[in-house]
């Protein structure tokens, strides 16, 4: 992009946080009023919960969208990305609703996408990883394996729900995937129609196990719509069907060797100096 015309600097107030929810009553009014604290523009999608969802955020300065019967995941992000676009924003934030995401990385996420402009950022869970199931981090490693042969590219955590995406790449067209493969698709789509990379920030993972004893509020998170047996079984059979129909393996395999995962981490903790490259450096 020429200099005379930087890409536009996110913030608070050009940036959206859209929150898919399906039967979140327990944790999604914390959720929405931490993604509030850190930006105005909450979006939240509800999947034709069953429970209170939508009462705990009724008075709550966001906008909810709402399926009269559950869609699934990806067309919930579908939906909030056509509103977000509607009115204007240049980047959309998303989060899970059962608060297993810190509202407070939002500002980090923000951060790093200012610091790579027009990447897709992911919050990955590489804090505290050895407090996530075992067999959620082999799924997970599995998971980045598969895609990079559908972006080219290594990317860590892949499967985090915690994204911040471009208004470019929220506004692909015919990113076909539903469910928790649409989340896989997008980062493909983005890689072979826009070029576009993915930068990885560290967060913490948190999940219900962290504690023997009976946990606190705060560490209280309904069982995940996420089955790994089930949902990798959809998403590696959608990626073989892609990378049969594209060929070219041995490139696509050079490609993947030659780009490790990027990760924007100052503290060098996750990654060595080669990856802390700032967007002046970067070719």
């Amino acid at each position: 992009m020429s200099e005379r015309n930087p890409p536009m600097r996110l913030n608070r107030d050009n940036v959206a946080v859209v929150i898919p929810a399906l039967n979140e009553a327990l944790r999604i009014r914390g959720v929405v009023e931490g993604a509030l604290a850190q930006c105005g523009n909450v979006i939240v999608v509800d999947d034709g919960s069953d429970d209170d969802t939508v009462a705990r955020v009724a008075d709550l300065p966001v906008t909810v969208l709402r399926h009269a019967h559950r869609m699934g995941k990806g067309a919930s992000l579908r939906d909030g990305f056509a509103e977000a676009l509607r009115r204007g924003f240049a980047g959309i934030v998303t989060m899970d609703g059962d608060g297993q995401h810190a509202a407070d990385d939002i500002a980090r996420l923000l951060d790093t996408s200012n610091r790579f402009p027009a990447h897709i950022v992911i919050g990955a869970r590489l804090r505290k990883r050895a407090l996530q199931p075992a067999y959620r981090r082999m799924a997970n490693h599995f998971g980045d394996w598969g895609i990079a042969f559908g972006t080219g590219y290594q990317i860590a955590d892949t499967q985090s729900g915690q994204r911040l995406y471009p208004a470019a790449v929220a506004a692909l067209d015919n990113v076909p995937g539903e469910d928790f493969v649409f989340e896989a698709q997008i980062l493909m789509s983005a890689a072979q129609q826009l070029g576009t990379r993915c930068v990885s920030i560290p967060i913490e993972s948190r999940y219900h196990c962290q504690t023997v004893e009976a946990p606190s509020p705060d560490q209280q998170f309904r069982p995940s719509h996420f089955k790994p047996v089930r949902d990798f079984c959809r998403i590696t059979g959608h990626i073989v069907v892609q990378v049969l129909q594209r060929g070219g393996m041995r490139a696509v395999m050079r490609s993947i060797r030659a780009n490790p995962a990027l990760i924007d981490d100052p503290s060098g903790e996750f990654s060595p100096a080669p990856m802390q490259t700032t967007s002046a450096e970067m070719p």
